[in-house]
């Protein structure tokens, strides 16, 4: 086992790299590497990985230029578009809060004046005339039934909107 690398390593290394080798290369260097084992060895890994090299980029196969132009439009495009929806996120929340804390200041306001909610809900089905959509034996139910299933449709609804208008489809 050597330790130090041969004197001459370096002279065919540079012209391997330069894909000189073996015709621009000096008799003496020639006959130098037919004899040292270490430059042989260095001359069979580089021919090696040149060779794989080789064959690697021939499989290579580009797509057009307007196909790779196509999809960094298309990337840029996306980029501005999740930048500008940050804020409108943020704005959106906003808005929400802004409508929730209105509702129930609204709503604490209607209390402390002597509204009766339960009152007003229970009669959310004869407002809407739901008792002609429905069978005879539902209208006896208890109004909070009634309740249940306006909060539920009602939820149902505004959740359709709601996606509605966050897909990107519309």
């Amino acid at each position: 086992m050597r330790l130090r690398p041969c004197p001459r390593e370096r002279e065919l290394n540079l012209l391997l790299g330069r894909g000189q080798w073996p015709q621009a290369s000096p008799d003496e260097l020639r006959a130098h590497v037919d004899g040292c084992r270490a430059c042989q060895e260095l001359l069979v890994v580089r021919r090696a990985f040149t060779h794989e090299r080789n064959r690697v980029a021939a499989q290579a196969r580009l797509d057009s230029p307007g196909a790779l132009w196509w999809r960094a439009q298309l990337r840029r495009r996306n980029a501005a578009i999740e930048r500008i929806s940050r804020p409108l996120l943020g704005a959106e929340i906003f808005a929400l809060a802004v409508c929730l804390a209105s509702a129930a200041a609204y709503a604490f306001w209607l209390t402390r004046r002597g509204f009766d909610w339960l009152a007003w809900l229970g009669d959310i089905p004869r407002a809407l005339h739901l008792g002609a959509l429905v069978p005879n034996s539902w209208s006896e139910l208890p109004g909070g039934i009634w309740m249940a299933v306006t909060a539920g449709a009602m939820a149902a609804l505004m959740g359709g909107v709601f996606l509605y208008f966050r897909s990107e489809k519309h």
